[in-house]
């Protein structure tokens, strides 16, 4: 029986053995495209894989009717050796030019390896009229030319959702032309759209993909997750790129020279400027369902609360923290902070929020609120559940999630103990036995001079606990109707939040951290002019904003600018590292001088 399943087990290892040396090689045939215009020339590959090219010999090609041979066979090879054993791949390429309107199939080519002969599947193209261009060297280099061969593509994984529901543009480029560094021309534009980039591209990699029947180079420059902010009809206006194009030269009129150097190995090129645009790409927006809960205020994804408070027995004026981390997917960054309810005796300051954002393919991150009460009088206290509701597209239902009631047994502190000691009877003593004799007679009485001088610090005393008493009031006033209103909160504190920022890009800076450094510049102008502006993140583009500054009488140089250090901060992610270091000094003086100039226009003016 042992034997048995031994001779068995040889047996399975020696037909792997001849199996994977059998199909370890592989003769294959491709071309550019499927589809081929009157006139036009493409390319077909020949590509034998998986052993030492040195052993093939006897290469016989079809015999192309119907095509025009202009350049081939073109031969190249790669070969690698691990652990002593030989392993490559030749490739043999012709350019052929489509002469005839009709279908066509290009036989089955043949090669020799080591004995064994090998062959390709038969080939169908089809040449219709198509652009009817005739080959591209025989053309002079137009756009329409170029366009055909070098174009932005922007596509939406939907069209249609709801409103607060992400949605992912991605752009790609495609190109058959050899291209240099592109350059950003001018970036969409997200109207109604809460816009977030996913993962920043620094490098631009091309790998091959086929698109309409024609093989590509094709890469992803930019990828955004969009979040409506209405309903209806909305556009994602074009990307443009000013791409640096190589295209070959004009004809010198000798086609049998132009002909016989079409072959690309020759550089008769030149570069040309070509500007690509993307496609617009319109989405529909549905407006969420009606009747949704009063704690509602727009969140739209899929998340979870949690709350927890720091202490639960404290003294009156000692301060304690409740947080409230809410996680999960979704228009995160939009998310207003739940509302606190405090019963009388406790009082509350403006709350802190963190965020921290995952820009993957779906967003997704947590915002984390802190409150800081302070308990004014003693007693057990109920905070009333925290409440946050959300509207999930996936059940398209809303959710409403509640925290617990937290109990606070508040004592008296020590301040309050001593302004409420009293005395007992004992603490008084009697003085009844320091009584001392009255006289009666033998007065010498001398009258004592009237006091008419009343001391300048007596009026002081007097009247300076009401002028405090007033600054204090008027003071309290302000801060209330300041908190009472968050856009003039904003208003008034845009111009020391960018000083914050630009401390932060300065450090950045100097540290060399060069993409942190372009966040926080970024952040410091968009931050200073949407409060400034009073608006909304969710609502701020550039277009509107440059909008509002030129009705608020801003001369236009001063207009240009902004927009010139906003594209800058995005053009920055496509630069090389060494350029963007090096213009960031300057970049940062020109924003610094830009926010002084803005506020000295528009500071006074609500």
């Amino acid at each position: 029986m042992v034997n048995s399943m031994n001779k068995i087990l040889m047996l399975l290892i020696v037909l792997f053995l001849i199996s994977s040396n059998i199909f370890s090689q592989k003769f294959s045939v491709s071309a550019d495209r499927t589809i081929v215009g009157q006139g036009e020339q493409f390319q077909i590959d020949f590509v034998f894989e998986g052993g030492n090219v040195n052993n093939i010999s006897n290469f016989i090609p079809p015999s192309f009717n119907g095509f025009k041979i202009l350049s081939g066979p073109n031969q190249s090879t790669s070969m690698t050796i691990i652990n002593g054993k030989v392993s490559g791949s030749l490739t043999l390429s012709y350019i052929l030019l489509a002469q005839n309107l009709g279908e066509y199939t290009i036989g089955s080519a043949s090669i020799v390896y080591d004995g064994k002969k090998f062959t390709t599947q038969p080939l169908k193209l089809k040449v219709d009229k198509g652009s009817q261009r005739q080959a591209v060297q025989s053309k002079e280099n137009s756009n329409e030319e170029i366009a055909k061969n070098v174009f932005i593509i922007a596509e939406a994984n939907k069209t249609r959702v709801l409103q607060g529901e992400q949605i992912t543009v991605t752009y790609k480029l495609y190109t058959k032309l050899n291209i240099a560094s592109p350059q950003i021309s001018k970036l969409p534009s997200y109207e109604g759209f809460w816009a977030e980039e996913i993962q920043p591209i620094k490098q631009i990699n091309f790998d091959i993909a086929m698109f309409r029947g024609e093989r590509f180079r094709v890469a992803k420059i930019k990828q955004v997750a969009l979040f409506p902010t209405k309903s209806g009809t909305l556009n994602v206006t074009p990307f443009e790129l000013n791409i640096p194009v190589v295209v070959k030269k004009k004809k010198t009129g000798n086609d049998i020279f132009d002909e016989f150097f079409n072959d690309s190995f020759f550089g008769r090129t030149e570069t040309v400027d070509f500007l690509a645009k993307s496609n617009t790409i319109k989405v529909q927006v549905d407006p969420l369902p009606p009747n949704a809960p009063s704690s509602f205020s727009g969140a739209v994804g899929n998340f979870t609360m949690n709350t927890e408070i720091d202490k639960k027995d404290v003294s009156t004026n000692e301060t304690l923290k409740l947080r409230i981390n809410i996680s999960g997917t979704g228009n995160i960054k939009l998310l207003n902070i739940p509302q606190l309810q405090l019963p009388a005796g406790l009082e509350k300051y403006e709350p802190k929020a963190i965020e921290n954002i995952n820009n993957s393919s779906i967003v997704s991150g947590q915002k984390v609120i802190d409150y800081l009460i302070i308990p004014r009088s003693p007693g057990v206290k109920e905070i009333p559940p925290v409440e946050f509701t959300f509207f999930n597209p996936s059940t398209k239902k809303y959710v409403t999630l509640k925290s617990e009631t937290f109990k606070i047994n508040v004592r008296k502190g020590a301040d309050d103990e001593f302004a409420s000691q009293s005395f007992s009877k004992e603490d008084i003593k009697l003085l009844g036995q320091d009584i001392r004799y009255i006289k009666t007679k033998d007065f010498n009485l001398e009258l004592k001079p009237e006091i008419t001088l009343i001391k300048d610090w007596f009026w002081f005393a007097i009247f300076s606990p009401m002028i405090l008493l007033a600054a204090a009031l008027i003071y309290k006033q302000k801060q209330d109707k300041l908190y009472g209103n968050i856009q003039l909160m904003k208003y008034q504190r845009a111009e020391k939040e960018a000083r914050k920022r630009l401390k932060l890009a300065k450090d950045a800076l100097d540290k060399k951290e060069t993409s942190r450094f372009y966040n926080e510049i970024s952040s410091a102008l968009f931050g200073y002019l949407e409060d400034k502006l009073s608006i909304q993140k969710s609502e701020f583009t550039l277009e509107s904003t440059i909008e509002k500054l030129r009705m608020k009488n801003v001369y236009e140089e001063l207009l240009q600018r902004v927009k010139t250090v906003a594209e800058k901060c995005e053009f920055a992610r496509f630069a090389p590292q060494a350029e963007m270091q090096a213009q960031a000094n300057e970049l940062y003086e020109e924003t610094v001088k830009v926010i002084i100039e803005l506020d000295s226009k528009i500071g006074g003016k609500k």
